[in-house]
């Protein structure tokens, strides 16, 4: 990959000629160190740069992540890396005795592909995996007494969602004294699960929950096995660092999670800064596998925001919105005031156009219309002690 990138990619090229590098060079990932970090803005600000010369003879997908601020953020994707992401992911759920066909249930938002296609595409796609998609978007009474009547009628074998979703649903449950079937486990993701929400849940479903982390762009993944000492870090698809504010990698303790892709040739990602900070473990799992080990992921928490008429609503509702619409937003927050109250503070540049804020009220004012929503515009975010902000929050007691 590396050598790729030095003939294929002129940033790369450029960069290893101004480090005085070759690919030689790098020959164990301790060579690593002597690259720097690749932010998502020196990406955004290099985008041709970033183009390998024989683009167009490969096949590969667009997608977008939130990125460092929660804006979009635009890469590549080989098709080949893609379906390898799968397969890890297959695996991953293998920890708990997963197998492929098994009935499962999503209760979570587009970042797991909930709610991002047709009625008719997304049906397809059910059958063919034998899943059911629920929304942590609309999250009331009513329809998550609906979800319940979903789980009864297909019995999942597993359930999988963002972590605060599938605690609010367990909250539900128990407080309506709703039965459903007890799965064979509950597979968490995309936030970090906090130990209350993993007692909660594991309580209410009478079920173990399973940690995961992934992102595409890079590549990494870990998955926790029934062992339930950290998540196994995978090792076919990318390389994972946890290295220092220097940029010197660890061999435990926390630090900043960096990517290296093996097989993303359609955009290369290396010592890429995922905006994540992990917790690395110097020690082996009693399952007997030898992959290294994260403790946890830090830093992934996003709150839910309540309606005045009591309904809950996941806070990545948000982020999509500002996704689609946050042209001209370099950064932004939400936050919950009151029960009837949220304060948007947002960062501009010179593309930014004041007309779409009335989309994004528009759009916000759809799931509670007694909702008041002020815009206030600012000159930055505050950051928390670790350099990172969260993009919802809620001030409800």
């Amino acid at each position: 990959m590396i050598s790729f990138a030095y003939d294929n990619v002129p940033y790369y090229h450029k960069l290893f000629n101004e480090l005085r590098l070759t690919p030689s060079d790098i020959k164990t990932i301790e060579d690593l160190e002597k690259i720097p970090t690749l932010t998502k803005d020196t990406i955004k600000d290099n985008w041709e740069d970033f183009k390998p010369v024989d683009l167009d003879t490969m096949r590969y997908y667009t997608d977008s992540t939130g990125g460092s601020t929660g804006t979009p953020f635009r890469y590549r994707l080989l098709k080949y890396d893609r379906f390898l992401s799968g397969a890890m992911l297959y695996r991953g759920w293998g920890y708990a005795d997963y197998e492929l066909g098994d009935r499962m249930v999503f209760l979570a938002g587009s970042s797991l592909d909930v709610g991002t296609k047709s009625i008719v595409v997304n049906k397809a796609h059910e059958v063919s995996r034998n899943i059911r998609k629920l929304s942590a978007f609309d999250m009331g009474p009513k329809d998550m007494q609906q979800y319940a009547n979903v789980i009864n009628s297909f019995k999942p074998k597993f359930i999988r969602g963002y972590a605060s979703s599938v605690n609010f649903f367990a909250n539900f449950i128990n407080e309506n004294n709703v039965d459903i079937p007890t799965p064979q486990a509950v597979f968490t993701t995309a936030e970090k699960l906090m130990p209350h929400m993993r007692k909660n849940i594991e309580d209410r479903f009478g079920c173990e929950v399973y940690d995961a982390y992934g992102l595409n762009d890079g590549g990494v993944g870990a998955y926790e096995c029934a062992e339930h000492n950290g998540l196994h870090i995978d090792t076919e698809r990318s390389i994972m660092e946890i290295v220092d504010d220097d940029g010197r990698q660890l061999e435990e303790g926390i630090g900043r999670i960096l990517a290296t892709s093996l097989h993303n040739y359609a955009m290369p990602f290396i010592r890429y800064d995922t905006g994540d900070i992990g917790h690395l473990l110097n020690d082996e799992c009693g399952c007997g596998r030898k992959s290294k080990l994260l403790k946890e992921v830090m830093g992934r928490t996003v709150d839910i925001l309540l309606t005045p008429d009591g309904r809950h609503v996941h806070g990545y509702f948000l982020l999509y919105i500002f996704w689609e619409y946050g042209k001209g937003i370099k950064e932004y927050q939400v936050v919950q005031t009151k029960v009837d109250k949220l304060v948007i503070k947002i960062v501009t540049d010179d593309s930014f156009d004041e007309k779409q804020l009335d989309m994004i009220r528009e759009i916000i004012k759809s799931k509670s219309n007694e909702w008041d929503v002020e815009f206030r515009f600012v000159d930055e975010i505050e950051r928390t002690k670790a350099g990172k902000y969260k993009f919802i929050i809620s001030e409800l007691v």
